[in-house]
């Protein structure tokens, strides 16, 4: 039988008690091994410590995950965060050089919300450090105070654009989609192409141009319940389909 695709999730890190952990999100994991039918394997955020090139050469995939911390702005020369913003600086060091090298190497890539502002800053775009305070945009927040179907329940339509990644995919050209996130594009990447709009406007998905291989960010949470929703599922599905390939080839 063919082997299942090896497919990276990268880690936040996180103080426990007195000792750090290198963490990730256990609906992460279980979308990577259900929905893309692939067997995760959780990176560390060691920074310089990980030898990319030859962590990649063992990768069929690499998910980029959702985290509660946000890309310290000095990576895109933003203004300084506001008091009390979560950072993860061994998280930025590890997979900004870590996105720009999985596409280079041809590696499928999927960023999920912070992972997708990771991509667009990694390949030099910026962000909005609070999208409710920028100019036309509604406010995407979740609401802490809820029940997590009520968080993670559809918030806003997405327009799908056409003739692109998600287009090709078969997806509806408008379809429901979650919102928990206080950040947001400002001005996309050169060589991303955007592949969703919410209703405001925003951003939500753009793909990698030229990229070698599947190359896709999404600021929603597609791995949450993802069985449950039909686009979640054929956007896992896609995924999981280029790492099987990239595993076939190797």
């Amino acid at each position: 039988m063919p082997r299942l695709p090896l497919i990276g999730v990268t880690a936040c890190t996180r103080q426990i008690g007195s000792h750090p952990f290198h963490i990730a999100g256990d609906k992460y994991l279980r979308a990577v091994a259900e929905g893309a039918g692939g067997l995760p394997l959780i990176v560390p955020a060691l920074g310089e410590l990980i030898d990319r090139e030859a962590l990649l050469e063992r990768l069929d995939g690499l998910l980029c995950t959702g985290s509660p911390s946000n890309v310290e702005p000095h990576y895109y020369q933003g203004a300084a965060s506001a008091p009390g913003t979560p950072h993860d600086p061994a998280r930025d060091s590890t997979t900004l050089p870590l996105i720009r090298a999985a596409v280079a190497a041809g590696v499928p890539l999927l960023g999920i919300c912070r992972g997708f502002q990771e991509m667009n800053v990694a390949f030099g775009g910026s962000l909005h450090q609070k999208v409710h305070e920028a100019g036309p945009y509604a406010d995407h927040r979740e609401l802490e105070d809820e029940a997590l179907e009520i968080q993670y329940g559809p918030r806003h339509a997405l327009h799908v654009q056409p003739g692109g990644l998600l287009d090709g995919l078969g997806l509806p050209r408008r379809i429901e989609v979650n919102s928990l996130h206080g950040q947001g594009i400002e001005r996309l990447a050169p060589g991303l192409r955007t592949e969703g709009l919410a209703q405001d406007g925003l951003i939500e998905a753009f793909s990698v141009e030229g990229a070698k291989s599947f190359a896709l960010g999404v600021q929603w949470h597609p791995e949450w319940q993802f069985h449950t929703n039909p686009c979640s599922r054929a956007l896992f599905q896609a995924f999981g389909d280029a790492c099987r390939r990239r595993a076939e080839r190797r």
